[in-house]
């Protein structure tokens, strides 16, 4: 029987295809440099980025500064856009995502997240009207590591007090996540509900035939008997 459900964070409950977009290519065009070598530069501390190492403006120092083109001006500039679009964001919340909390918080099953995010991401998680429904909330930005290592999916179930076989775990399958969740013991599934959204060369993760789907929030809570 299912006592925990385990969360992913973006393109799962709330997705960065909704309102104003921001991505390599959109700073990129803000700070008059190619998007392509941006993008290259950008990705190489992403693990940084995302583990605690280096706030987004702390990146994007050391970003712009190996690009030559630095200045304060424009660190605040593009860390200040991206903090707006995912605002937008987090004000575009589903109504289906916060019914399917609800409904798992009056069935009594314990909610878990589980996301590899950057610090302005992390503060608005924190903020958002989703982040109470959560008994324990592991944060790539907080924890020093990322998804797929296995170390978050074992000290999530140790948190909430559940064996493995006892969650699911439901989330876009971006960072493997899914494969990682099958391997520690957990039932994933693929949500699918925010995929149409995503474009090139953005799109979080393929559909995978491997694993279970869900293509509405609320169909999460047939899996419950798992």
């Amino acid at each position: 029987m299912i006592k925990a459900v385990i969360f992913d964070m973006f393109e799962t409950l709330v997705t960065l295809f909704e309102g104003r977009t921001y991505f390599s290519e959109d700073i990129a065009a803000d700070l008059g440099i190619d998007p392509e070598v941006f993008r290259h530069e950008w990705h190489t501390i992403e693990k940084d980025r995302s583990t605690g190492k280096y706030t987004i403006e702390e990146g994007l120092e050391i970003v712009l500064k190996r690009l030559g083109v630095y200045s304060e001006e424009k660190v605040k500039l593009v860390a200040g856009n991206r903090k707006a679009c995912l605002k937008l964001s987090f004000d575009a919340i589903p109504e289906g995502s916060v019914r399917l909390l609800e409904e798992l918080r009056k069935k009594g099953i314990k909610i878990g997240l589980i996301t590899n995010t950057f610090s302005d991401e992390r503060d608005l998680i924190r903020e958002s009207k989703l982040f109470p429904y959560f008994d324990v909330a592991l944060i790539s930005f907080e924890q020093g590591i990322c998804k797929p290592d296995l170390n978050l999916y074992k000290k999530m179930t140790e948190e909430l007090g559940v064996k493995p076989e006892e969650c699911l775990y439901v989330g876009d399958g971006g960072s493997k996540e899914l494969f990682a969740a099958r391997k520690a013991g957990m039932h994933p599934v693929q949500c699918t509900w925010f995929h149409d959204l995503a474009f090139e060369p953005h799109i979080p993760c393929p559909i995978f035939d491997e694993f279970d789907h869900a293509d509405t929030q609320l169909q999460i809570l047939d899996y419950l008997q798992a």
